[in-house]
């Protein structure tokens, strides 16, 4: 099994909190269209024709995408790699891209569920945010799907935004779950150097939330949706029952995945490759037969510590019998020495010889984590 990963870096405006690679240069999105097709093509021996189980558009805005772009794209993945055994198609939209004839278009494609990245409902952060969508708009998006019959529905949300508060951020969750979302992903805001809310914070324009805030609003973010039923399965991602993403949880349990596009990144479990991020370098190599891409091959320290970092991130956390086997008894007695106090102190398990954190353990993940890994 396999997954295949599409970037779409095109967007109307930039977030100003999102380090993400993108571009607005829509003039350049139908060559760019052939050159995605044509890095499909061409590695199509990536993969080692392992059946590819999900399909992830993501961005950037990949509804920014016209029909036609859909058409040429999907053409080429059925052509190539075959969709007929493929159970997860997703595609990232903005609420306001998801017009009544866009969503009606969404339909004539594969796609089966769609991600929104909804952030807040608070609209006056949705302005300081920069982005093009209020939270009519984005209730009226979920509304736009449902009666499309889309029924795998993911929103995303930021929570420990300038200026929040525990009531705005009940606020946020309680509009979220009365538009019953089939899986919901919630990260911390992060202030990465180079954007524009990391220049706000430097001058003093916006003030970061303190450690204090960020535990309560975790705390408030596993209560409120454990009550409503969904399952944590991922630090960040909630979902009803058997509705996780299969996509990026592929890559929690370091199954191979394709991915393509500029700064699109992929992984064959030994190596890890990535494009450059420069829509116009990335153009111009593919046209060329040059594709301008690094890599790296990981040795066995490096999959190891990978493979413990995210799969403790997960409700199924860790294999002991495949550390064993796939990275020796010298590091599975590692991981067992440094597993031993946090096992005493309940912040951890070992069950059906897997090892996973506990409900407690997940507020100190980083640092369990960081005690687990080889060095």
């Amino acid at each position: 099994m396999a997954g295949i990963y599409l970037h779409i870096p095109f967007c109307k405006t930039r977030c100003i909190y999102c380090d993400f690679y993108s571009t607005t240069r829509e003039d350049l999105r139908q060559r760019y269209v052939q050159a995605l097709c044509l890095e499909l093509k061409e590695r199509k021996d990536y993969l080692k024709e392992a059946t590819v189980e999900t399909v992830y558009f993501g961005g950037g805005t990949p509804s920014q995408l016209s029909e036609e772009n859909f058409d040429n794209i999907f053409q080429t993945l059925q052509e190539v790699y075959g969709l007929d055994k493929t159970i997860e198609i997703t595609l990232e939209a903005n609420p306001d891209d998801l017009t009544d004839e866009y969503v009606h278009t969404l339909r004539r494609f594969p796609f089966n569920r769609i991600s929104l990245g909804i952030q807040t409902f608070d609209d006056r952060t949705l302005q300081l945010l920069h982005r093009r969508h209020n939270a009519a708009q984005a209730q009226n998006a979920v509304r736009r799907c449902r009666e499309a019959g889309f029924d795998n529905i993911s929103i995303d949300l930021i929570y420990g935004l300038p200026g929040e508060t525990e009531k705005l951020w009940e606020n946020d969750l309680m509009q979220a779950l009365q538009l019953h979302p089939e899986h919901l992903s919630a990260y911390h805001l992060t202030y990465e150097e180079g954007t524009p809310l990391y220049r706000l914070r430097q001058e003093k324009r916006v003030r970061e939330v303190d450690e204090d805030m960020s535990l309560k609003f975790f705390s408030q973010l596993n209560s409120t949706l454990r009550q409503a039923g969904y399952v944590h399965y991922e630090i960040s991602n909630f979902c009803l029952p058997g509705k996780h993403a299969r996509h990026n949880t592929s890559y929690w349990q370091g199954i191979p995945y394709l991915g393509c596009g500029p700064s699109a990144h992929s992984f064959d479990t030994r190596s890890r490759e990535w494009n450059k991020a420069s829509l116009e370098t990335y153009i111009q190599g593919i046209e060329q037969g040059k594709r301008p891409y690094e890599t790296e091959v990981l040795n066995a320290d490096t999959r190891y510590n990978e493979y413990v970092m995210t799969g403790m991130r997960t409700i199924w956390g860790i294999s002991l019998d495949k550390i064993r086997t796939d990275f020796g008894t010298e590091r599975l007695d590692y991981l067992q020495r440094m597993a031993a106090p946090h096992l005493r102190r309940g912040k951890i398990v070992t069950q059906d010889g897997r090892l996973r954190l506990t409900e407690e353990g997940i507020f100190i993940s980083d640092d369990i984590i960081s005690d687990l890994m080889y060095v």
